[in-house]
């Protein structure tokens, strides 16, 4: 495997599943641990990947590895600091207000197009599975699991964060319009958060039927 093919596929991994160790990204890439290591050690040098030693029981301590903040570069990011500026601009010029209405024009937007896409569907697994791809298309790298009463939904990467950053609105109006896809079906929960520090955005849907 090509030395860039194989670092890209790690950076997805480390996105999209979290820290991993040598061994099982070698069983991932079908390559050896050794191999996988190697890769891991050139990334390094470039500052995209960091370790860390775990402890779990007994035994030797495992070495995890992880991306730095470095490695976001290579994903897809739509707003840069132009848009913060632009931010900022709207605030000063029009006050928290017109910020607020510029979020809802936004909101009410995307919801629309998520309505359309999503409330022909039947069940709610259905829908789902729709917002994954409709969010995944956008840049959010999304997936989602089943649980006991309802589903896990996944936002590996957010690729408003230099804007959301800047103005939290954005990240509420995006729950409130999550709420709405699946009133009356399903309650919303938000379980984890970027810009408070997790590795992705993470929301329960539990059914109420």
């Amino acid at each position: 495997m090509k030395s860039e093919k194989a670092q890209d596929k790690i950076l997805q991994l480390l996105k999209t599943e979290g820290a991993k160790t040598a061994v099982e990204l070698g069983k991932t890439l079908d390559i050896t641990s050794m191999g996988a290591r190697q890769h891991l050690e050139r990334m390094e040098k470039q500052d995209l990947v960091t370790s860390e030693e775990v402890s779990k029981g007994v035994g030797r301590p495992k070495k995890l590895w992880l991306l730095t903040e470095q490695a976001q570069s290579h994903f897809p990011d739509r707003h840069d600091q132009l848009t913060v500026d632009m931010l900022i601009s709207i605030k000063d010029v029009f006050g928290e207000q017109g910020l607020d209405q510029l979020i809802e024009h936004r909101s009410k937007s995307t919801a629309r197009q998520y309505h359309e896409a999503i409330d022909p569907l039947g069940d709610l697994e259905s829908k789902v599975k729709m917002l994954v791809k409709v969010r995944s298309a956008e840049g959010y790298m999304a997936d989602y699991e089943a649980t006991d009463n309802g589903f896990i939904f996944y936002e590996n990467h957010c690729p408003i964060c230099s804007a959301a950053s800047s103005c939290q609105g954005f990240c509420r109006s995006e729950l409130e319009v999550f709420e709405s896809l699946f009133a009356g079906l399903a309650k919303v929960e938000r379980l984890e958060h970027i810009l408070q520090g997790a590795r992705r955005c993470t929301y329960s849907i539990t059914s109420t039927s």
